[in-house]
Formats: C-alpha cells, structure tokens, sequence
C-alpha cells in the first residue's frame, strides 16, 4: 500500500512536469489525480501538458480541467519567455495524447475524491491555489477530511528570499492571493514549501547531464523540457542550472526529514502593491496580532538539505 496518495493541482509548465516525473517514479507515492489550473500559461495550454504528462508517464492517472481565472480578478498573461510558447519548453513531442480530461470540475473532483479517501489524501499545490479555494467553498467539510496540504509558494525573507514576481509577492501566491489566504486560513493541516528553500535547490546542468545519461526515458526528458528553462535562468543571471520549485514540494511529502520548519498562522496580503505577500507570525510570538491569531497555524520551510533533496531525485529516477 502506498503511504502517499496525492491528488496534484498543478499549471505545467516546466518545474511543474519535473516534479510530475519525479512523482510518477517514486514508490511511496500513489497519483490519484491531476488537477489543471491556470498560472504558469492558460488553462486549454495548462491542461494539454497535464494530459501529455500522464499520457507519457502515469497513463492510468485521471486529469481535471480546472480553475480558468482567479477569484476575482482577470487571468494572469502565459509567461511564455520563462516555460515556452507550449510551457513545456517547446520540446518534441513523443507519442500520441489518447487521453480525455475527466468530465467534472476539479474542484468537484477534489471533493469526491477526499470523501471517497477520508484522512488519505494529500493536496499538492504547485500553482495557484484556485481549485483548492473553490473546493472549501462548495464543501467546507473536506478541510477536516484531508490528510495534508503542502503549498509550493511564498517566501518569508530567510536566506535572503523574496518575491519573484514583484519585490514583495512569489508567482503562485501573486497569481490569486485570495485564494492562497482562505487555503492558509483553512483548519486542514498546511505545509509551505516557497522560495526560502527552493532558490537554495539547484539543479545544476551537470546534475541534469548526468540524469540525462543515466536516468533512461524519464532523464532524457527532464534533460530536454529543462532547457529552456535553463536559458531563462541564465538570462536572469544565475548561470548553473535551474531551481527546483515544484519538485522540493514533492520532496518535502515524502522527505519532511530534509526540511526545517517554522509553525504559526499566516498571511497573504491580497491588495496594492504587495499583493501576494505572504507574512506568518511564528508560535513563539506572544505579542496579539488579531488577523492572524485566529488562524491555523500553518508550517513554513525555512531551511533544506540541499543534497539529500537533490539525491533523493537522482535515486528515484535512476534507480538502485
């Protein structure tokens, strides 16, 4: 029996279908689900890679077409300079795409799923949370029905972390900051896995080379769709490889181990100019904060083994 069934809420997007990979390969971890968003491109673009995703790698896994636009508030533009005109990275295609997207909402498909596997499944949470948003607002009940979310999102200022769309604001948490402050407010259990930890995870191209090398079709793909990538990286001035955003979060499920946390409530600030900031108030501060004292309070990253994370990608798609 699998000790991680995961339902993956997801905008691929080139981190997004390196972290799939790494979930498709990894023994403890059960895909019962791929839920789009939009984010990283538009929601027809975001759902056509998660049904190539699956197609390639987890063919038995259903996908959901989800949420198309924020809360309240116009879809974000594709970010086409950063994942590719396709967000995959416009790689070649292999294979043909004989998959259909399930026919429900995805946030009705959260829903049914989580009340068919009370107390088994874990959200995980790449994009921006708008799915997970609609799902506690059409049935509240769930928050106390799921095993954990864990979010990748946000930054809280350690190891020099902050935002990466705007000074203040990461892009998921940017993307719908209403959403990402009712998930965070929800009595379900929370882990946030954001820049702090994943700007210090750096896949390197010599690490990709080397999964190229070894790690046979699944390697090769990771090699290929992280080249683009990698170009924009280097255009933004960090030369030696990629960070793994998405793929620390799926670590962190299975690897809490490699993580130090920080607990307590926390915010996201939801307008002006720091829309999307994300700020926690930490449990051993005794000061009142009404805004956020009666929150849940809700686990940060605030520091990584660098190497048993990025080793614990390298076993898991190479093998023994």
């Amino acid at each position: 029996m699998s000790k991680h069934k995961i339902i993956y809420d997801t905008d691929p997007g080139i981190d997004d279908a390196i972290a799939f990979v790494f979930q498709a390969r990894h023994p403890d971890i059960e895909l019962v689900g791929i839920t789009s968003v939009f984010g990283n491109s538009d929601i027809g673009t975001t759902t056509t890679n998660a049904l190539y995703l699956a197609s390639r790698f987890a063919p038995h896994v259903p996908v959901v077409r989800g949420a198309a636009a924020p809360l309240r508030r116009p879809a974000p533009a594709p970010i086409a300079h950063i994942h590719g005109n396709d967000a995959l990275g416009d790689i070649e295609r292999i294979g043909r795409v004989e998959r259909h997207v399930d026919g429900r909402d995805a946030h009705r498909f959260i829903i049914d799923t989580v009340r068919a596997h009370p107390g088994e499944i874990t959200l995980l949470a790449v994009g921006p949370m708008t799915n997970l948003a609609l799902a506690l607002k059409d049935d509240p009940h769930i928050a106390g029905l799921v095993r954990e979310v864990v979010v990748m999102g946000g930054a809280f200022g350690f190891n020099g972390a902050l935002g990466n769309v705007t000074p203040a604001a990461e892009a998921n948490m940017h993307a719908d900051p209403d959403a990402a402050d009712i998930v965070f407010g929800a009595p379900w259990k929370v882990s946030i896995v954001g820049l702090d930890v994943t700007h210090e995870t750096v896949m390197t191209t010599a690490f990709l080379a080397s999964l190229r090398d070894r790690a046979g079709d699944a390697g090769r793909f990771v090699w290929d769709v992280s080249r683009f990538y990698e170009r924009f990286h280097a255009d933004d001035g960090m030369s030696r490889g990629i960070y793994a955003h998405d793929y620390s979060a799926a670590a962190f499920v299975v690897a809490r181990a490699f993580y130090t946390t920080r607990s307590g409530p926390v915010r996201v600030l939801t307008e002006g100019i720091a829309a999307g900031l994300t700020i926690q108030k930490p449990s051993s501060m005794l000061a009142s904060a009404p805004d956020w004292d009666t929150r849940p309070s809700c686990d940060v990253c605030i520091g990584v083994d660098v190497r048993a994370v990025l080793d614990l990608f390298a076993e898991t798609l190479i093998g023994p």
